[in-house]
């Protein structure tokens, strides 16, 4: 127990080590409910603040609507009473430490929209007193803690660092990966004061893996975005290679795979129809817009969002000269679309160049349908469509379009039936055939 004289900092670190502080997750999305989970596994009483009382309801009965948390795990936390969901964020009032992941999206003109992050640390603040351990994980660019997050917790009596704690830890979930979830993917942690980046060190510690502490916020929400730049920047020189290729008449596939074998100095990336995602479209934008305003140009990051944002009008012109080789013009055709996730094996359509690709199809005259077993349905323009069987639109299509390689997909019943193909993903690339046509 810690002693009379005790400051705050050392008595929530003895209650983090005892595993009786009271944790609070705002934002019970991908990221959250993951995290709260976790903790709440880690022996910890958890509470989830999230907006949406329709989420809340369901985390009430034990059910999951994320796909890497299964509702087997959740429900015995609930019943337990090791985890609970509310709307109300006066129970901020009770908490010891409060993890904020709210959505942090871009506006349509490339800068950040700090709504989230502001209305989630405004409600914080009505309740918000000393002893609290604040970690902020929405991705956001550089300075956001400090500048942003600081003043709206920070007053006369409540001095960061003394009277309170203040982080960040960029989130690092990778929906559908069934080797690194959250609890094993190294959690990197900075603060405003070395007590701050300590205690927040100590608090991941306790229900995840390996923690890595940094020297302040800035370095921490950095880190976020130099992993994603780097993804993104690799993703548009081999998409670019792809249309390189594509003009020469060379197998981008083939080249990647041989270059793959050089074991120093190549890490393979491999082209596709576009970026989708919560991150990899997304976050390199917050460093360019930052950068902006220090008077530098991010020309990498420019240069490499305008070649992978090109991909869905390079596979649509794909298709149109696929199907005319086949004496069949766009208009009329019937294309059927592979895949409408943003990646393999997940539910998650967020920026899915799918999307964008089945409107381009469209815009052309093409009757579009799609299958995805993780997606029954999808809304464009105001419409909804809904998933067909995979295998009979293969057969009935004029056109069939591998836009995600979901590992449910018969690829052998595909290749056989289906009258064209075009892969976007090498998915087919064990069923060589002069009606596959490769990206």
């Amino acid at each position: 127990m810690p002693s009379a004289t005790a400051t705050i900092a050392e008595i929530l670190e003895e209650k983090i080590k005892l595993r009786t502080a009271r944790v609070g997750i705002i934002g019970l999305g991908y990221v959250g409910l993951p995290l709260a989970v976790e903790f709440a596994k880690a022996g910890f009483s958890v509470t989830g603040i999230d907006v949406q009382e329709s989420k809340v309801a369901r985390l009430g009965r034990g059910e999951s609507y994320i796909q890497d948390v299964s509702s087997d795990v959740l429900r015995p936390l609930v019943e337990a009473g090791k985890f609970r969901a509310t709307t109300d964020f006066s129970a901020v009032r009770d908490l010891d430490t409060i993890n904020i992941a709210v959505p942090t999206p871009l506006r349509k003109t490339k800068d950040p929209d700090m709504s989230f992050i502001v209305s989630a640390c405004q409600e914080t603040a009505k309740y918000f007193g000393p002893g609290k351990l604040v970690i902020l994980e929405s991705t956001t660019y550089p300075g956001t803690t400090d500048e942003l997050v600081l003043p709206m917790l920070e007053g006369p009596n409540l001095k960061v660092g003394e009277h309170f704690f203040l982080c960040f830890s960029p989130e690092r979930v990778d929906p559908g990966n069934s080797r690194y979830q959250t609890v094993n993917i190294p959690k990197v942690v900075g603060g405003i004061t070395p007590a701050c980046t300590r205690l927040g060190a100590l608090f991941y510690s306790q229900a995840l893996e390996t923690v890595v502490p940094v020297s302040s916020t800035s370095v921490a929400e950095m880190v976020k975005l130099l992993e994603n730049t780097f993804r993104m920047i690799n993703i548009g020189l081999v998409n670019e290679m792809a249309l390189m290729c594509d003009r020469m008449g060379i197998n981008v596939w083939e080249v990647i795979d041989a270059a793959a074998t050089k074991p120093f100095g190549f890490m393979p990336f491999y082209p596709g129809p576009g970026l989708g995602g919560h991150c990899i479209p997304i976050d390199p934008f917050y460093l360019s817009w930052k950068t902006k305003q220090a008077g530098i140009e991010a020309r990498f990051i420019e240069l490499a969002g305008y070649i992978n944002g090109q991909m869905p009008h390079f596979v649509v012109d794909k298709i149109q000269n696929a199907l005319n080789d086949h004496a069949k013009p766009v208009k009329g055709s019937h294309v059927h679309i592979l895949g409408v996730a943003y990646k393999r094996d997940i539910d998650d359509v967020r920026e899915s160049p799918a999307l964008d690709i089945i409107l381009l199809l469209e815009r052309r005259g093409a009757r579009v349908t799609y299958s995805d077993p993780f997606v029954p349905s999808i809304k464009l323009d105001g419409r909804e469509l809904r998933a067909e069987d995979a295998n009979r639109m293969s057969t009935e299509a004029d056109c069939v379009v591998v836009v995600t390689d979901h590992a449910a997909f018969d690829y052998a019943a595909i290749a056989k039936n289906a009258r064209l193909i075009v892969d976007t993903r090498n998915a087919l690339k064990t069923y060589p055939s002069a009606k596959v046509v490769r990206l």
